[in-house]
């Protein structure tokens, strides 16, 4: 179905199941993350950057990898 024709509530839908998938994950995959990405409006991406810090302040030993995607989507 092209893009256009899809209902906004489906893309909705499929970035809420997936950060509700890496929240639960102690170690989300990168796949998922890039999945969301992908699919992220501007007006998203600080609700899903707020999403990665709570996992970067539960860990003692935060992943490099996802430090750096933080830092990139925060620029």
């Amino acid at each position: 179905m092209p893009e256009s024709r899809k209902p906004p509530e489906v893309r909705e839908l499929f970035i809420d199941a997936l950060l509700d998938k890496v929240e639960e994950e102690r170690y989300p995959s990168l796949s998922m993350l890039d999945l969301i990405e992908h699919q992220l409006r501007p007006d998203e991406v600080e609700i899903y950057v707020r999403v990665l810090l709570r996992k970067v302040r539960h860990d003692r030993y935060p992943s490099i990898p996802m430090l750096r995607r933080i830092a990139e989507l925060t620029q």
